[in-house]
């Protein structure tokens, strides 16, 4: 079974959010989906249901590896990078 290789180097704590919904979805006037933040450093972003896929797109540009949902009453982690959930 395939296992994230960078939640280990992940800060401790997590990062505090930079924002409380998605800014780039905010600045286009679109209600994000489904916000994740980035474990790296707090950018908070919509998922890939959004327009805009904010929360992947920021993986892209940053290398950030590991996002977490950002929706209450749920804790699951993803890892771009491998392709797996942490």
């Amino acid at each position: 079974m395939k296992q994230c290789t960078h939640a280990g180097a992940l800060p401790h704590p997590e990062p505090r959010p930079l924002n409380e919904t998605c800014p780039e979805c905010l600045s286009q006037g679109w209600h994000p989906v489904q916000l994740r933040i980035c474990l790296t450093c707090g950018h908070v972003g919509c998922c890939d249901s959004s327009p805009g896929r904010h929360a992947t797109g920021h993986h892209e540009s940053s290398g950030h590896p590991v996002m977490r949902t950002f929706e209450p009453g749920e804790d699951w982690r993803w890892c771009f990078v491998d392709h797996v959930l942490v």
